[in-house]
């Protein structure tokens, strides 16, 4: 944990932003895997873990904006916790880590909740995502669970925003201790992305390879020679010489702490020409997009700056044609690159995207755009010194939507569909970087995780 004074800062902050009322922020509790005691590995939600540093399950943090009262609530270990999974600190010094005055068992907030509806306190309290919690949200304010998504609060998402939009020195440190892990994940698959290999050996060497760090993934890893697939999560395949693979993968840092790194590797270690082709296009547009970025600039015009990049890439190959600026504003680059450029990173690897994505990566100033490919960037408004962003261009040839898109004759003046039937076997190129915006530019936080053609040759071995 930080010192307790920087979650007493946090809550502080947040108290003055929402102003009025009082928040109910409850932590997430374990999932039964398949009976009560045997449970999916524990994942503390990240405002929770954000406003209080407590890595432990079945809490909820209860702030009063306008006296300043905190109680944390929680389960106090007892003989039988001690017998089954060991000693543990008790509620109140749990709440003494997070510099919190009162504590109280977790069978008193309902009581805590009706006194405040009872004297016409507003209670606010943001989206849900696991049945858990909106359980006990349902019981203690006493409204219906599938009528909770509806009255969250708009103010309390919007204070959470701010306070974790922007991430403190010490926060980019511990992004950094994840890309640290993540490096040596990537540096031992350029090792052994050889053919034959099997998808499912090599993810098995990674999660033993991050334990080993004491850390865990932050999201399922996606290693598959189908990159095409864009959150392919299956590992079934074996490597054949000439496969691309892609990985995609993140870790977290002893405090929770997200990486998030894609690198697209040559099976045997050496690219063919059109795979190479490809894949500097990407690199490139990666480069531009990340230049791109600095303070004040809306983060969709360093999407749209790498989306024209693909398009110019693609037209000198002879797969799209025209105009490459007219193709892009048509959203014609959509059928290669069909997501956005990046999103937020933090304790949550799409950051805060539990809140919604609307209220992260969007405000009054620029809205969700309808047209596809477009409306599936996260995050478009400007960026601010401090943010931490994934910037990750990729180029696919996904077979069924290349045929739906050549049946409708859509955007045919852009499209050389003629030309695509030699890539319906291609795959897909992803790249993504770690970048935080400074005062003057940015840093790319995973610059030392190989993605030249010649660096990730060289350390496979084999230079091309």
């Amino acid at each position: 944990m930080f010192d307790s004074s920087v979650y007493a800062a946090r809550r502080a902050a947040l108290a003055r932003l929402v102003r009025s009322g009082c928040i109910l922020l409850p932590g997430n509790d374990f999932i039964g895997m398949n009976y009560r005691a045997n449970t999916f590995p524990f994942r503390q939600d990240g405002s929770f873990l954000y406003f209080t540093g407590l890595d432990r399950p079945g809490h909820c943090l209860w702030l009063d904006c306008e006296s300043g009262e905190e109680i944390l609530f929680g389960p106090e270990p007892g003989m039988e916790h001690t017998i089954w999974s060991g000693a543990a600190p008790s509620l109140s010094e749990r709440a003494d880590l997070s510099g919190i005055a009162v504590s109280k068992a977790m069978h008193e907030l309902a009581h805590t909740v009706r006194q405040a509806k009872g004297q016409g306190r507003s209670i606010h309290y943001s989206p849900t995502y696991q049945g858990e919690t909106a359980l006990l949200l349902s019981g203690v304010l006493g409204i219906p669970a599938l009528e909770l998504e509806a009255g969250f609060s708009s103010i309390l998402v919007q204070g959470i925003v701010e306070l974790r939009s922007v991430k403190s020195p010490a926060e980019v440190a511990q992004i950094r201790q994840a890309i640290t892990i993540s490096a040596d994940v990537y540096d031992r698959l350029m090792q052994s992305c050889v053919p034959g290999a099997r998808e499912m050996e090599l993810y098995g060497r990674s999660q033993g390879l991050i334990f080993s760090h004491g850390s865990r993934e932050a999201f399922p890893m996606i290693l598959s020679r189908r990159g095409e697939v864009l959150h392919n999560h299956t590992h079934d395949q074996i490597l054949r010489d000439g496969d691309l693979l892609l990985v995609d993968s993140g870790v977290v840092s002893p405090l929770g702490y997200a990486s998030d790194i894609t690198r697209t590797l040559p099976v045997g270690g050496r690219f063919s020409s059109r795979q190479k082709e490809i894949y500097e296009i990407v690199l490139e547009a990666l480069a531009v997009g990340t230049l791109n970025m600095a303070p004040g600039v809306p983060f969709v015009e360093c999407h749209l700056a790498a989306a024209r990049v693909v398009a110019k890439g693609l037209t000198d190959l002879g797969l799209m044609l025209g105009d490459p600026l007219e193709a892009v504003q048509r959203g014609a680059h959509a059928l290669f690159f069909p997501h956005g450029l990046g999103h937020m990173l933090g304790l949550d690897v799409h950051d805060m995207e539990a809140l919604g994505e609307d209220f992260v990566g969007y405000d009054h100033e620029f809205k969700r755009a309808a047209q596809f490919g477009l409306s599936g960037l996260r995050m478009a408004r400007r960026l601010r010194p401090g943010f931490v962003m994934t910037v990750e261009p990729g180029i696919y040839f996904i077979p069924a939507l290349i045929r739906q898109w050549r049946e409708q004759r859509r955007l045919e003046e852009f499209i050389n569909y003629e030309a695509l039937d030699a890539y319906l076997d291609f795959g897909g190129i992803r790249i993504e970087d770690d970048v935080l915006v400074t005062e003057d530019g940015r840093d790319v936080l995973s610059k030392d995780i190989p993605k030249s053609v010649d660096d990730i040759c060289k350390r496979m071995g084999d230079a091309s």
